[in-house]
């Protein structure tokens, strides 16, 4: 996240480009959506390794080749649906 500007509250922020789309957050208004802050959470996650770091702190007895989601993964959707307010994962 690199403010575009030199003041000190910054006009807009661009985050790192997911999946070849740039992600601009400015506070211009607008067309607003509630699900937004989640792309903040995403990226200090990953720049924090937060999610992956308490991943590992699991260990999986699953059979490898029934898995299709890691147990970062699932973590991962867990923490994330508690921060938007799903508690339950079902709304999602």
């Amino acid at each position: 996240m690199t403010p575009t500007s030199d003041d000190r509250t910054p006009k807009q922020f661009k985050f790192s480009i997911e999946k070849s789309r740039l992600i601009v957050v400015n506070f211009q208004g607008g067309t607003v959506t509630s699900d937004a802050g989640l792309s903040l959470i995403t990226e200090i996650d990953r720049k924090l390794e937060i999610t992956l770091k308490f991943a590992q702190c699991f260990q999986d007895y699953r059979k490898p080749n029934r898995i299709d989601h890691s147990i970062k993964d699932l973590i991962t959707q867990r923490i994330y649906g508690l921060i938007m307010g799903y508690e339950d994962l079902e709304d999602v």
